[in-house]
């Protein structure tokens, strides 16, 4: 700091402070590139991944003392004072998410008497114990007699064999249940039982009674037409016809290995690797048999290891989605386009384009494939997300090979507006993915099982197809109707992928705007206004993952780096740069930076599932500040290569 004559400190304005910290945060950011081209970040979500890794394991019979120790010190590591685990840091104890930490304890060798034990299942009792569990948690009980299988809903395999016009039919939910729900069929038809090391009997109300009386709703409501669909599979699993039961669990064992992926993997997500190594154990699957051993080792290559000894597990990894976000954010921040890093990163995400059919095409099965998943690999489930940010980040950099890239990105263009839904917008990994029954099944109680359109992954589809100059073009126009009536009477925009309306508000500005929505019209001017009057006393932003269930959490909570990003992006977007609002923002972004160019977010700004699932993406602190920092700069946009 200088002084001035009269001895009042001089303050750096905003544009000095950005301009100091973006060069800090280009550097982290390029410091943490891998050889190969790709940037991924930790993908942190709650400890059931971690607890969940523990019992499965037991249950093969595969458990070692390192992963044990290393699991068990991570999962104390977050346990709250009042004995329990969140879904998200910061957020309340969660009843199904103690109950797995606890379990996993128990097998790490944590006594119950111990007082951070003691006051977990304390914890339990006072809020319902075990019956009050989610569903999920309740069949990993099972699996080890904790909990009676004929207590679990039904979800017989036979369910494999629905037609695709059919209600409930597999490809009626999303993909990432829908791989997840298929190897379950398989496990609750076998109902195995491994020998329990402990009981359970301190986390229910009444161990000699822990199942409550069930409540049946009426039978004219949604609820209790599924509990009496419910009740007629338990007594079709009486009389189920063998030769179909067989025909059915072999169907599935078919349809799981054809979607091992080349890592062994299954869709690069951990849980549906999980129950499918589980299912295909039961229909008698050794071991050492290769799509096992194949499988087996894909899920060590989720664990993070820490210097404490630590092991944390990833629920998924993300290096698609990072790498075509760090070369926006570098690009933006006005790094040379030839750069050598961003070269290597384009030449890997252009290796990454896939190009066979998976899913999507049951419902679209004349369209060519084109687009871009998010996982290492992941060739069955691409998604119009990371597809159309991938197609913004090429665009960015000038490659030597430019007939490489045109092919490429028109590839990836034809297949995104082929994944459309029927009313113009955009679901994630398939179109028209609506059904209202899935949602409705008992058994489907562990968060969101269908992909419906949302406004996040529509404006970034938007925004890409703005930038290949077809903003004019039909399918752009009805993106802009759709989105422009899925606005929040408030000014903003729901966040279905991230953490929520900062979220969702930070991608449907710069669509609109680059769509050509001028910055004056009523919906931009409605957007700013909000975006104003949520901006937190320090001048950032953030927003708590409760804004999902309580409304009063929408667009608050501490301020954190990458929502500080979302609203800038936004703000900037609408014309916004000389605004107080925007100068305060940077400001807290330049103030908040450590001096290696890195920003602190313990906070989950990531979302799986609303309410249920939410993820802490530990690139989103490093790419979206210094995206925001970029347009502050240079421009809210800069303007991509012309295609």
């Amino acid at each position: 700091m200088t002084a001035t004559t009269d001895s009042a400190p001089e303050t750096d304005s905003p544009a000095t402070l950005a301009e100091r910290a973006a060069s800090r945060a280009v550097q982290h950011l390029l410091e943490r590139q891998d050889d190969a081209g790709w940037w991924k970040g930790d993908l942190e979500t709650n400890v059931t991944m971690d607890a969940e890794d523990l019992l499965f394991r037991e249950f093969l019979g595969i458990r070692d003392e390192r992963g044990t120790v290393a699991a068990a010190r991570f999962i104390r590591a977050r346990q709250r004072a009042d004995g329990t685990w969140p879904v998200f840091h910061g957020g309340p104890g969660d009843l199904s998410v103690t109950v797995e930490a606890y379990a996993a304890l128990r097998l790490a060798g944590d006594a119950p008497d111990a007082p951070h034990m003691a006051r977990a299942a304390a914890w339990v009792r006072e809020h319902g114990g075990v019956a009050r569990t989610r569903v999920f948690t309740r069949i990993w009980l099972a699996l080890f007699g904790w909990w009676p299988w004929d207590q679990l809903p039904e979800i017989p395999p036979e369910m494999i064999f629905l037609p695709r016009w059919f209600p409930l039919n597999i490809y009626d939910f999303g993909c990432w249940a829908r791989q997840t729900i298929v190897p379950l069929t398989v496990v609750a038809a076998y109902r195995p039982v491994a020998p329990a090391p402990f009981g359970l009997d301190e986390l229910h109300r009444d161990p000699n009674r822990p199942v409550p009386p069930g409540h049946r709703a009426p039978l004219a409501s949604w609820d209790g037409a599924f509990q009496r669909i419910d009740g007629a599979l338990r007594g079709y699993r009486r009389v189920a016809i063998r030769p179909l039961r067989r025909a059915a669990l072999k169907a599935a064992a078919r349809w799981i290995i054809e979607r091992q992926e080349n890592d062994g993997a299954w869709g690069g997500i951990q849980p549906p690797a999980v129950y499918s190594l589980i299912a295909l154990r039961l229909l008698g699957y050794d071991l050492d048999h290769p799509v096992m051993r194949a499988g087996l080792a894909s899920l060590d290559r989720y664990a993070v290891w820490y210097p404490d000894g630590s092991r944390m597990v990833e629920a998924c990894q993300s290096p698609v989605w990072d790498t075509c976000l760090s070369v926006i954010a570098l690009a933006d921040a006005g790094v040379e386009r030839d750069h050598p890093a961003l070269l290597r990163a384009a030449d890997w995400l252009l290796g990454e384009q896939v190009t066979r059919t998976g899913d999507w095409s049951v419902r679209k099965p004349q369209l060519p494939p084109g687009g871009w998943a998010f996982e290492f690999h992941n060739d069955t489930y691409p998604d119009v997300d990371d597809t159309a940010e991938v197609c913004l980040a090429l665009r960015r950099v000038d490659h030597p090979d430019q007939r490489r890239v045109d092919e490429a990105v028109t590839r990836a263009v034809r297949w995104t507006v082929g994944m459309r839904s029927r009313d113009g917008a955009w679901g994630a990994f398939d179109a028209d993915n609506t059904s209202p029954f899935p949602n409705r099944l008992p058994f489907c109680d562990f968060g969101e099982v269908i992909d419906p359109p949302s406004a996040d992954v529509t404006a970034h589809a938007l925004e890409m197809l703005a930038a290949e100059r077809r903003a004019g073009e039909p399918a752009a126009r009805r993106a802009v109707s759709w989105l422009l009536a899925a606005q929040e009477t408030d000014g903003s925009w729901f966040g279905r992928w991230g953490v929520n309306y900062l979220y969702g508000t930070g991608a449907v500005l710069p669509a609109l705007v680059a769509a050509g929505i001028p910055t004056g019209h009523p919906a931009v001017r409605r957007a700013v206004r909000w975006l104003e009057s949520v901006q937190n006393e320090d001048g950032g932003w953030g927003e708590d993952p409760r804004s999902y269930t309580d409304g009063h959490w929408a667009g608050h909570g501490g301020s954190t780096a990458s929502q500080t990003g979302w609203a800038l992006m936004a703000l900037l977007a609408a014309g916004e740069r000389a605004s107080a609002a925007t100068e305060r923002g940077v400001t807290w972004l330049a103030e908040a930076q450590h001096e290696d160019g890195g920003w602190d977010e313990p906070q989950f700004t990531g979302t799986g599932f609303p309410r249920d699932f939410s993820i802490n993406y530990h690139l989103y602190r490093a790419v979206f500040p210094l995206t925001a920092l970029g347009r502050y700069l240079h421009g809210d946009r800069p303007a991509p290569r012309t295609p």
